[in-house]
């Protein structure tokens, strides 16, 4: 065998079980997930469903004209979550980055970073219940402070049920980002921010000219990362709220979920949503790269 041959059977050899994973763990799961999506198929012999049938695109304008609007209700909730992690996760955890990588914290700075990342360590399950009763309960400690400076408080989340999920949301990954940032900001060459330091410039012409630019590319992958993970959200809201009230912080994950899984199984329909959930990230994340490139090239 030539080097060459030997060079094309060793990269056969290393690719081919990553590739053959892929296909059966991502690939083949989402081509069948699509195709179970145009049928009436609801469980098969178990559920007493044999005629499986193509049904097309039912499912999909079913849940894009249903009544309830359960689906467009789910689809803004995804997008408040995309645009608190994208313009609040984000921008909240650079700043803490660029905070400790320049050291304008003098004391506690280890204590400090410690305490923003330590929500990631803790599971989103125990994060909802504790919240859940620190905040939404009717008998939580925010409404018992409230009692005690009125005692006629009312339990109430208002006309936002939303807005006590975003905070905890907001709360919780802003450290993932913070260290990635971190990381990231550690990599700059010292001697161009203190070359910078020397020509006069202040602390916020070396974040705007020195340190953003070279960040771009890492805040593009963490954007991508939040809308991702965005869009996936169940764990927390389902330990938190259910979706409740009345189906006013339910999310695109959690109505896919009911529909499989609780009252009448509907498998069509719960895949065509995940299909919808796979779209929707993939159009914002070819948004986010497109404007990335956009600021790079100013950039340049």
């Amino acid at each position: 065998m030539t080097i060459k041959g030997e060079k094309r059977f060793s990269y056969a050899a290393l690719v081919t079980p990553a590739l053959l994973i892929y296909l059966a763990v991502v690939a083949f799961p989402t081509i069948f997930s699509v195709a179970l999506s145009m049928t009436n198929y609801n469980g098969g012999k178990i559920f007493g469903n044999t005629n499986i049938g193509f049904v097309g695109l039912k499912f999909y304008k079913w849940m894009f004209t249903e009544p309830t609007g359960s689906f467009y209700v789910s689809l803004k909730n995804n997008l408040y979550i995309v645009a608190v992690s994208v313009f609040g996760q984000i921008p909240l955890g650079f700043m803490l980055a660029y905070i400790l990588s320049r050291k304008l914290i003098k004391r506690g700075a280890n204590f400090f970073q410690t305490m923003i990342f330590l929500p990631n360590i803790i599971s989103p399950i125990i994060i909802g219940v504790l919240f859940n009763v620190f905040i939404r309960s009717p008998n939580s400690v925010v409404m018992e402070i409230a009692r005690i400076i009125n005692p006629n408080a009312e339990f109430s989340i208002g006309s936002r049920p939303m807005l006590p999920v975003l905070v905890v949301i907001l709360w919780m990954w802003t450290g993932f980002y913070m260290v990635l940032f971190l990381a990231h900001m550690q990599r700059i060459d010292p001697t161009i921010i203190e070359a910078a330091r020397i020509d006069g410039a202040k602390e916020s012409q070396i974040l705007q000219h020195v340190v953003l630019p070279a960040m771009v590319g890492e805040i593009v992958t963490c954007s991508i990362l939040a809308i991702s993970g965005s869009l996936t959200t169940f764990d927390l809201i389902y330990a938190m709220t259910s979706g409740g009230p009345a189906g006013q912080t339910r999310v695109l994950s959690l109505f896919m979920y009911q529909s499989a899984f609780q009252g009448s199984a509907n498998f069509p329909l719960a895949n065509a949503i995940s299909t919808v959930i796979v779209l929707i990230s993939l159009v914002l994340i070819v948004i986010t790269r497109r404007v990335g490139k956009i600021f790079n090239k100013e950039e340049d």
